[in-house]
Formats: structure tokens, sequence, C-alpha cells
């Protein structure tokens, strides 16, 4: 028994000792000073790039992403306009996706080294580009040693890290060698038990480590809606709820710059509410998401019409994070069934609304791809060399068929490319702090097909309107019942979109009435007009 006991205590110190900060518990989240956050946080003027390591560049022929093929495309990133990256995880793990991690202290091997990480870091820094990356909270790797060491022995330190059962208790749970545990996901994401103190402190310790001594600038954290059952409840559950208060003035304490942005997947504003101000800093919309490619679809205003007036009532001041699409979804050019138009509507519409938007990799010259998972995240396509530039040697995943064809070096210098409308709107959304941070107004326009709506600061008036459809729109006429503009005549100047515009009118209470800046507004017209007051 006492050589039991001995062995038992050596393992726990070898496991414990795998790496930094793994030892017992540091002092719970709870006990953390009320952190001082800045008054502007930087990710409000953010625009993101979503980037699978595995699939953006190759530095080294082994067919797989590295962090140094990041680094050597980080002046792309930078002429594209993107001044922030969230990284798909990168930890190491048995699954090519890495949401199911073995080391929450280290690096994926085949992405390279802490010291590629580091370099990485560094040089995006000097670029005035954040890095966020993947933190998979909810779950360990059923290879995790702490699962393995619970998993083989009931009586193993790590047993209360996980949930258990002696009988099956439905589809989540799975046959261990002890007994059954719990896993929402799969066999493989055994989840882990946040009632145990000892867990949250050994996360704790795992962001602290990443924020501090690896210096990212943030994480975007996965499934963070599951973290807590409550008896069939699943997901958004109280518990849930008070350890992420908990864990927000942790991390605020760690680095007050710290940013978090949570998936709490099919969220639209009212349930992303509950999780920001004291929680996570922002959670992604999932409904304008759905809604801005429903409207760039279908040619008609009302889908993102709809998610923007519920958004309003529920976040007005924009305070979550936008997207087209994202790694669990078919990419944005699939599903609006190869049509460039449509992606360039879809790019606008998303990049002059309310929020911190979210690009996924590709997306900005029109990569397609449908589930399997795997194709949806194939080898970005650089150019129309052998592999698409992505590798010299064998790549994981077979590339897309277009590839050839569809690719940054084709359009990086065609003025009307997808990529280059994507550059354009991002610089105008980095020069023009209305469209990052000010207050929206859904502007009447009296025909379903053109969309519009009015982006205001205490700097700038910007109107905003785009003919969603292939056809010329001449009836039509933009309303709107109030708004902060002054009174009088002001005569608008575009910076997006060309034409001869006409004077605006701006009735008292800053109201407008069936105001026509063009005649006619052509098939797929997008514009954005400063008022000038």
């Amino acid at each position: 028994m006492i050589k039991q006991s001995i062995l038992l205590l050596l393992l726990t110190f070898l496991l414990a000792a795998c790496g930094p900060a793994r030892t017992e518990p540091s002092p719970a989240s709870t006990a953390s000073p009320t952190p001082q956050l800045p008054s502007h946080p930087w990710w409000r003027d953010a625009v993101f790039y979503e980037l699978f390591v595995r699939s953006f560049y190759d530095s080294n022929g082994d067919g797989v992403g590295d962090f140094n093929g990041i680094t050597s495309k980080l002046d792309y990133l930078q002429s594209l306009g993107i001044n922030a990256v969230w990284l798909m995880p990168i930890n190491p793990s048995p699954s090519y996706h890495g949401y199911d991690v073995t080391d929450y202290y280290n690096v994926n091997p085949q992405y390279g080294t802490m010291d590629d990480f580091k370099r990485l870091l560094a040089e995006a820094h000097k670029r005035n580009i954040h890095i966020i990356i993947d933190m998979v909270l909810n779950h360990t790797s059923s290879q995790h040693p702490f699962f393995v060491n619970a998993n083989n022995d009931i009586n193993s330190p790590y047993r209360d890290w996980y949930i258990w059962s002696d009988t099956s208790l439905g589809s989540f749970w799975h046959p261990g060698k002890t007994g059954f545990y719990f896993g929402i996901f799969s066999d493989a994401m055994p989840d882990l038990n946040y009632r145990n103190p000892a867990v949250t402190a050994q996360m704790e310790n795992a962001i602290r480590f990443w924020l501090n001594d690896v210096g990212v600038d943030g994480f975007r954290m996965d499934a963070i809606n599951r973290l807590i059952e409550e008896g069939d409840k699943t997901e958004n559950t109280p518990s849930t709820h008070e350890w992420l208060k908990g864990f927000y003035q942790f991390y605020k304490s760690a680095d007050p710059n710290a940013y978090t942005v949570g998936e709490v997947f099919n969220a639209g504003p009212s349930l992303a509410k509950t999780y920001t101000g004291d929680q996570l800093d922002q959670i992604f919309n999932f409904e304008l998401a759905s809604s801005i490619i429903n409207s760039a679809n279908g040619g008609s205003s009302s889908a993102i019409n709809s998610a923007l007036t519920f958004a309003l009532q529920d976040m007005p001041d924009g305070n979550y994070g936008t997207f087209l699409t994202n790694h669990d979804q078919n990419r944005v050019m699939s599903q609006l069934y190869g049509s460039t138009d449509k992606a360039k509507l879809a790019a606008f519409l998303m990049l002059t609304a309310p929020g911190t938007p979210f690009i996924y990799y590709g997306e900005e010259i029109g990569m397609q791809g449908e589930k399997p998972d795997e194709d949806i995240r194939r080898p970005m396509q650089w150019d129309s060399t052998s592999n698409a530039g992505f590798t010299t040697g064998t790549p994981w995943e077979p590339l897309a068929a277009d590839f050839s064809t569809v690719n940054v070096a084709a359009q990086i210098n065609d003025p009307g490319s997808l990529l280059s409308l994507y550059r354009q709107l991002i610089s105008i959304r980095n020069q023009n702090s209305a469209l990052r941070t000010g207050s929206l107004a859904l502007v009447n326009t009296n025909n379903p097909n053109l969309y519009a709506a009015l982006r205001m600061d205490n700097r700038e008036a910007l109107l905003i309107f785009a003919n969603l459809q292939n056809k010329t729109i001449a009836d039509y006429g933009l309303t709107l019942s109030n708004s902060n503009l002054r009174t009088g005549n002001a005569t608008p100047s575009s910076i997006f979109g060309t034409g001869t515009f006409a004077v605006l009118t701006i009735n008292s209470n800053g109201s407008l009435s069936n105001f026509k800046p063009l005649a006619e507004i052509p098939p797929y017209g997008m514009y954005i007009l400063k008022i000038k007051q």
C-alpha cells in the first residue's frame, strides 16, 4: 500500500511537471482584484483574420503550414489591412484540427517550435497586428496525460477533473476503463469538471502562461457556453455564467488589455448580451452572419434589416464579433454559388456594419469549400503554380480544383477583383471611426432590394446603401424619421462608389424624406457617402 502511494505521488509529480505552472492550484479567480480596463479597447478598432495554421503557408516543404510560413506572409495580411489574427488551435493534439488538446503549455511541433511562435508574435507586433489563439476549455483530448491517468485509476488525483458515472446516462456518455465519462462532442474529447476548483486553477495557469510568459493578445474561447452542465441542460447554464464572471476578473487582472471572444453557437444579440460585460469581451453574432448571406443570396434587405434591428435592441453599441462563415461552416462563396458579385455584397454588408469583423482565410479571394470539414479547411491558394504556392511538398489535404484561377496572385493587381474590394473596404473601415464604433440607424428605402443605413459618431456621418440585385433600381427613396444630423442642406461626397450625387436636405430632428442620391442605382451598386455638415 505504501509502495502504491509512493508510485502515485511520483506519477502525479511527473504529470504536473510536464510544463510551466502545472503544480497545485493557484489562488481562485474570485480572489483577483478588480482590473483597470482600457478606456477604448483595441479590439473595437480591429479587423480580424481567422487562420488555420496547417493550411496557410508551408515554409519547409513538409506539406503542413507552420508559424514561419505565417511570419513570411505578414506583409500580405498588413497589405490587406488586417490588424488582428485569430489562430485556430496551436497546441499539441492527436487530430489535424487541434480541438482536442494534449498539452496546454506548448505548441504543435508540426507547426514549429515555441521560439518560432514567439518570433511570429514579435514580427506581428512590429506591424501592429494583434494575435489571439484558440483556447479549448470545455474538454481535453482523451490522450491528455491527466485523462489517461484518471481513466486508468479510480483513485487518480485527476479522477475528479472529469465527469464519471458507473453506468451510461445517454449519448454523451462513453465507456472508459473504469466507468463511463461525459464528453459532449465525442469520446476523444472528455469534458472537464469545472465544479472542481483544481480544474479552474489549472486552466487559469494556462491562460496566465500564454498572456504573460508568451505574450499573446487574447483568446477565442471554443464552445464556451458548454462549460458546466446542470442536469439535462448542457449549455448556457447559470453555473457557466457564474464561472465566467470569475474568469473575467482573473484574465483582466493578468492583462487588462487581453481580449476574449466566445463561440456560442447560433447566438444572436439577445444571447450574446448575456455573456458580455462581466464574462467575455465579445461573442460572435451568428444571427447577423447568416442574415448577411441570406440578403446577399436572395437580393432582399429583409434578412439583414431584421438581424440589425434585433442587434440595435439588445446590443446597440455593436460590441460583438461579426463574420460571414468560419471553419465549421460551408464557405461563403459556396453558399453564394460561386457568384463574385454576391460575395462582394456580403463583404460590403459585413464591413460596413457594427461589430468587430472576422474574415476566414481565403474568403477574400473567393475560395470555395463544403463539408466534410477538411474541405472547408483546404490549403490557401496563393498562385497558379504547383500546389497553389502553398508548399513545395505534398499538401496535407488536396487543393481545391479552382486554385489555378482563384488565387491571390491572379487578383492582387486587379482593381475589380474580390481581393481588391476587401482591401479597399478594410482601408475605408480603418480610416473612418463611424464604421468601427459609430451608431447605426436603418434607413427605409421603399424598395426591398435596396439596403441603406446611416453610421454616425461625433466625428462623421456616413450614408451606406447597396443594390442587392442584378437589376437597376430607379424606384426608391431614402427616408429616416430622426437622427443626429444637423438641419439644412448637405452635399454628399463618395468614399466608395462613383456617381454624381444629389444635394441632401436634412429636415427637423435630422430626418430624411424620400432622398434619391442617384437617379438610378446600377446592379449590385454599393456606396458609402460622407455627409458634410
